[in-house]
Parts: structure tokens; sequence; C-alpha cells
């Protein structure tokens, strides 16, 4: 779409100034953190109101013309890239918590609020958002609906759409929907908030959500442990499990902690050199609490599955050992990784990863390869970091080349090839390695339904 005569009709719909098309703002607002596709918008769009979002979603439709929506732009899966002449619909100006009820303990929110924003503001009420993770202090309520994102804390607190109570939606028709409205309970039929959880904005845009609160945690404490081998990460897990109820456990190699001690801003955890760590976190309300995580630590030595280990004894600690694995995503994105965010069922992890490694040492034995991962919950990231003499392109062909044999693997195993990242332009060609040929063939008709014309957020779940 490059009509000027369209560009200046959509100027009419915002406040003067919030219809941008200088090349500065296509660039940022046209690509999230992935480097595979070139941004090419012809608009950005900043609405500021449901109503507007409402007035430039029926002026694309009367005009065929497809949108992006853009949040913190912080995706993995260009997810919110446009490279194909769309227009992009920010929602940086739509960040406000407009509501508070401390009785629901819950927050209506903006589509722009930053997670990091909800999270400070549930503290200040005294209480708790627990959906976390490295990008928080930029991704978007908005986005995070959108992919339905999971992070650190999955084990204990589940994925986003776990705390979405209600949200309000511009469907892709130019519809403004209410959905759910906030109820705990209710059984009038079908749930279609649960639908724009996790479309990617491919259904219609969230422009506001009510997100549950929780009680704030207490004493948070975690503990680094250097395992001598990936297979004993596992029985580690179980052995925690067993007597404490963790808020997190995440893995990662000792490739991924050498990139993040190369910065020199984070302390290391212990001397001992070890080829996996894992780090657990859990609530220390008691001595007996504890206790019992020294008592389990101990045994894991017994019985060989940990070589080294800390425990955090205060906030500044906990935050330190938590930097060793939040930093790696930041610290290996000078490499341009090629990345696969993949899942299994917790108990087919070891298996599955041996069998991804197999591959991997088999086709990229000159790449270097970083392992990390919520494992607690079944999700490993799969990270090939480019060489510094190869060029993108040619090393994302490469990489893509492996693709069948890794998403083989992902459906022999029952997995996802997405597990909180989304599909975006990079997994869509691959959607059917996780579902079966009729349910895309279900998921292509609900599209239809919510988006007639096609102008939502196009070529990012199903192929273009």
């Amino acid at each position: 779409m490059t009509n000027p005569a369209l560009i200046e009709e959509l100027k009419t719909l915002l406040e003067p100034g919030k219809v941008l098309t200088d090349a500065d703002s296509l660039e940022a607002y046209g690509k999230d953190w992935t480097k595979h596709f070139a941004p090419a918008p012809v608009a950005i769009a900043f609405p500021k109101s449901i109503e507007q979002v409402q007035a430039v979603v029926r002026w694309a439709n009367q005009h065929k013309v497809a949108l992006v929506p853009s949040g913190g732009r912080t995706g993995l899966s260009a997810g919110a890239v446009a490279a194909n002449g769309e227009v992009v619909v920010s929602f940086d100006y739509m960040n406000q918590i407009v509501e508070f009820n401390e009785f629901d303990r819950t927050a209506r929110c903006q589509a722009g609020v930053v997670t990091k924003q909800l999270q400070q503001f549930a503290e200040d009420k005294g209480l708790y958002y627990p959906v976390d993770f490295a990008s928080s202090g930029s991704s978007q309520i908005g986005g995070n609906i959108g992919t339905n994102a999971g992070g650190i804390k999955v084990i204990r607190y589940g994925m986003t759409r776990n705390w979405v109570a209600g949200m309000k939606v511009v469907t892709g028709a130019g519809d403004v929907l209410e959905l759910n409205k906030d109820l705990i309970k209710n059984a009038t039929g079908y749930d279609m908030r649960q639908l724009f959880i996790g479309a990617e904005g491919t259904l219609g845009f969230v422009v506001e959500a009510t997100m549950r609160l929780d009680r704030a945690p207490n004493n948070l404490t975690a503990m680094v442990l250097g395992t001598p081998d990936f297979d004993s990460i596992m029985p580690v897990l179980h052995a925690f499990q067993n007597k404490l109820d963790l808020t997190a456990f995440e893995f990662f190699s000792d490739k991924a902690l050498a990139k993040v001690m190369a910065r020199g801003d984070v302390p290391p955890a212990f001397d001992t050199a070890c080829p996996f760590y894992a780090l657990l976190e859990f609530e220390a309300s008691t001595e007996e609490v504890a206790e019992a995580a020294l008592a389990t630590f101990e045994h894991c030595v017994e019985q060989g599955w940990v070589l080294d280990g800390v425990m955090s004894q205060s906030e500044q600690q906990l935050h330190n050992l938590w930097k060793l694995r939040e930093y790696i995503s930041e610290t290996i994105s000078h490499w341009t990784p090629y990345k696969n965010d993949i899942s299994v069922v917790v108990s087919k992890v070891p298996a599955f990863l041996k069998d991804i490694d197999a591959i991997v040492e088999a086709n990229y034995p000159d790449f270097e390869v970083v392992w990390f991962g919520h494992i607690g919950d079944g999700n490993l990231h799969l990270n090939i970091l480019k060489p510094e003499t190869m060029s993108k392109d040619e090393f994302f062909a490469k990489c893509a080349t492996v693709n069948q044999w890794v998403f083989e693997t992902v459906q022999k195993y029952n997995g996802s090839i997405s597990a909180e990242h989304g599909m975006g332009m990079t997994k869509r060609d691959y959607l059917g390695y996780s579902r079966s040929e009729a349910e895309i063939g279900y998921m292509k008709a609900i599209k239809q339904v919510f988006d007639p014309n096609g102008i939502m957020n196009p070529g990012k779940i199903f192929p273009l």
C-alpha cells in the first residue's frame, strides 16, 4: 500500500503527529528483536483510545490495508515485523493502568502497559504479578497476551493466559468485544478470550485487559547448582519438587554461563566448573523450609547429581544469581543467534534433548551452540551462534536446512515447535509439525470469522 492519499486519510483518524512515515520510525517500529527480515512498513499509527483503534481497523478494511500490531517489539519469532508494506499500529500511547480493584485483586490495563510497570504497580499495592522474563522492562501487556508469554515462573504460576481475567478487543471486522467481563466463573458458551490469547494479533487487537494479581511471595531464595551432566538435572528437579514448592527451575550450559561471565558485571556463583547448571527458586518462609532446601542439596551431592552450589543469603545475592540466567539472551544477541523455542512434557526432556543434541552436533560442527531454558516446564531454548566470518543470510539459510530434522523430532515427542515465542514469520511454515491438518483448517476458519478481509497481521501464523 503506497497510496499517499490513503496515508493522509489515516492521519485524519488520529491526533496530529500520530502517523509517522519517516525512515527512522519505519525502521524502528517495523521490526522486533528478530533479525531475519528487513522491515518495510509504509506508516506507523499511534492510537490513544479504543475508538481510534476501531477507526483505524475500519479504515484498513475499507481500503484492504494490512495492519501489524506493535508493542515492546521484544518478540523472537518476527510476529511484529512489518515486511510487506503494512501499517504498523503501535500501542505506545495506550499505556495506562486505568483501574485497580483491591477486593478482586485485579488491574485493568491498556495494551501498551509495560510488564515491569504492572509488576511495580502490584508491588506498590502489596501484591504480585508473576509473569516475568528478561524483556519485562520493555515488553507490553498486549504483546504478552498475543504470544501467551511464559518466562521464568511458569512452573509455579503458569502462562499469561492464567492471569487474564477479561479483555476488550477490536476484531478484524472492526467490532469491539468485551470478553469474559473479569469473571472467575462464566459458563455461557465459548470463552473467546482464550482465542485471542496467543493469536499474535491475527484475529484482532487486544486494546485493554484486566490482569489478575497474586499475594506477594515471602523471602524468595535462589540456589544455583552445578551438575556433572544434563542427565543429573532432572533428578535434581524431582528431588527439590518433592520437598519444596518451587517458583522457578531453570537450566543453562557452561557455554551460556561463559558468555555472561565475559561481560564482567556479574559475580560468579562459585569456582567449580560444571557443564550444566540449574537455578531454582522458592519461598524460604520459615527456617524449616531453608533447612529442607539445604538437606535436599546435600542429598543431591551424595547422589552425584550436584558438584557444587550456592544459596542466596540476601536480596542482592538473589538478584545476582538470577542475572546468570536472565542476562543470557541479551548477551548472546551480539552473535545474531538462530533460536529454537521448543517444548515437550517434562518427563520426556532428557531423551528429547539427547536426540536434538545429536542432530545439532552432526549438522553444526563448526557452530557454537548455547542451551538454556525453563526446564521445569519442559521448555528448551536452542541457540546457534553466527560465526563472525559468515553473512547473516548464509547463516540463517544453513540453520533453516536442519529445521526439518529438529521439528520432526519435536513431532516424534508430541511437542511444540514454539513453546512461548509465538509462530511469527520464522515458524509459520512449520506449523504442521505441532498441529494436525484438521486443526489448522479449524484455525483458518476461526480467523476468517474474526478477520474476513485478512488484514490483521497476515502471514504470522499461516503462510501468506
